[in-house]
């Protein structure tokens, strides 16, 4: 299903108004299987890989990222798109929008980055415990049954892989540099907040400041639920950001 084209590579599925959906630091596209299935049905969904390994170390940063995704959405020619970022992806949606809020109608944040993250509990990652990684992955749920094997590989050969760990350090570094608290209260187009009540990563209280310093925004829970809604309750997910999608991008 992944295109690749002009250096991007991407999953897009049906047609009408552009979603664009950018994916955590460990986030596989696969995170979002149910979103692509549910929205594509009146979206134009499309998530784009993000090359967090492949830039440069000192461009490993969210707004590289941001650029990399505005080269994106110029090379398809969106005129106009809605973003639904998690986590990281969230934070680099943030960056964009401040930088090309003309292209941008409607913000999804679930998870996000920007203001505050506990990554990896503020500890180096102890790259060869299998066990260590499960444990620290197992905390992005408040089920640690959707940590699977497949995942927990994912992310240990990430972490023993030295030019991606290296780029995840840069890019956790990058993202508690760039805090975007002076610039949420310039974002005026509508956002949907859609936080896990047992979020460990971006607490509760970072979805109310979320909420207090973006001026349009609307702050939906999701109870015994982590730090990625959309894969540990998709069908909750997926019943929140439906109709506030009809109201606020379809209608429009």
């Amino acid at each position: 299903m992944v295109k690749e084209e002009s250096g991007h590579k991407y999953i897009e599925q049906g047609e009408g108004p552009v979603l664009v959906v950018l994916h955590g630091l460990f986030g596989a596209l696969s995170n979002f299987q149910d979103v692509l299935d549910e929205f594509s049905k009146d979206y134009k969904v499309v998530i784009p890989i993000m090359p967090i390994y492949e830039l440069p170390l000192l461009k490993t940063n969210v707004k590289e990222l941001a650029d990399y995704i505005h080269s994106f959405i110029e090379y398809k020619s969106f005129d106009s798109v809605t973003l639904l970022g998690n986590s990281l992806g969230g934070h680099v949606s943030l960056v964009y929008t401040v930088a090309h809020p003309e292209n941008v109608n409607a913000l999804i944040l679930t998870g996000s980055s920007g203001l505050y993250e506990n990554a990896f509990g503020g500890s180096f990652p102890r790259r060869e415990d299998r066990e260590y990684i499960r444990k620290k992955v197992e905390t992005t749920f408040y089920d640690p049954k959707n940590a699977t094997d497949e995942l927990i590989e994912e992310v240990f050969g990430i972490i023993n892989d030295r030019n991606k760990l290296i780029r995840v350090l840069a890019i956790a570094k990058s993202a508690i540099r760039h805090n975007m608290k002076e610039e949420l209260p310039g974002i005026m187009i509508p956002s949907c907040l859609i936080w896990g009540k047992n979020d460990g990563v971006t607490p509760p209280e970072v979805a109310e400041d979320f909420h207090k310093f973006l001026p349009n925004s609307e702050l939906h829970w999701i109870d015994k639920c982590g730090h990625a809604p959309m894969m540990e309750h998709p069908k909750e997910f997926n019943g929140i950001l439906s109709p506030w999608l009809r109201t606020h991008v379809l209608k429009n």
